[in-house]
C-alpha cells in the first residue's frame, strides 16, 4: 500500500498525464486548422503516449492497494502564435512535467518507497526522451521559419507513430 502522501502525490500526477493528453489533443486541433496534418498527427502521438503514462500510474496505484481518485482537468490552451510557438510552448510543459516526476521521485525516496521509486525510473529517462524529441523540433523550426521547409518538416513529422512500451504495464 502506498502512503498517503505517496497516493496523493500518484494521483495530482495521473490528472497531470491526463491534462498534458488533453493539451496535445488541442495542438493536434490547431495544427489541422493550419493545414499541417504532419504536425497534427505528431501531436496525436503525443496525446498517445500521454494517455499510456497516466494508465502506467493509474494501474500502479491499483496494483499497490491505493485508491485513484480521478480528479478535473482544466481546458487546455488552443491558439498559439506559430508553429514555432507551439512547440515552445510544449516544451516548457515538459519541462514542467520533468519537475513533477522528480518530485515524484523525490517524495519516494523520502517515503523510503523504493518500489515507487523502481516504478518511477521509468518516467524519470521517458522525460529525458521528451524533452529531447520537443527540443529537436524547436530547432528545426528555429532553422525553417515560415518559409517552404516548413512544409518539409511537415511531411517528417507525419511519419511518427505510437509504440507502448514494452517494459512493464
Amino acid at each position: 500500500m502506498l502512503s498517503k502522501k505517496m497516493e496523493k502525490a500518484f494521483n495530482d500526477q495521473i490528472k497531470w498525464e491526463y491534462y498534458s493528453a488533453y493539451l496535445y489533443l488541442s495542438l493536434s486541433s490547431y495544427f489541422h486548422g493550419m493545414g499541417l496534418p504532419g504536425f497534427a498527427n505528431w501531436m496525436d502521438v503525443q496525446f498517445q503516449e500521454e494517455q499510456f503514462h497516466a494508465r502506467r500510474m493509474f494501474d500502479y496505484v491499483l496494483e499497490k492497494g491505493s485508491k485513484v481518485q480521478l480528479q478535473g482537468i482544466e481546458a487546455p490552451q488552443h491558439t498559439w502564435k506559430s508553429p514555432l510557438a507551439a512547440f515552445e510552448f510544449a516544451l516548457n510543459h515538459e519541462y514542467a512535467v520533468t519537475k513533477r516526476i522528480n518530485d515524484l521521485m523525490d517524495l519516494a525516496q523520502k517515503e523510503k518507497d523504493h518500489a515507487s521509486g523502481i516504478f518511477l525510473q521509468w518516467f524519470v529517462t521517458e522525460q529525458v526522451e521528451e524533452e529531447a524529441n520537443f527540443g529537436d523540433t524547436v530547432n528545426k523550426l528555429k532553422l525553417v521559419g515560415d518559409g517552404g521547409g516548413l512544409f518539409m518538416l511537415d511531411r517528417e513529422l507525419a511519419t511518427r507513430v505510437f509504440v507502448p512500451s514494452v517494459i512493464g504495464k
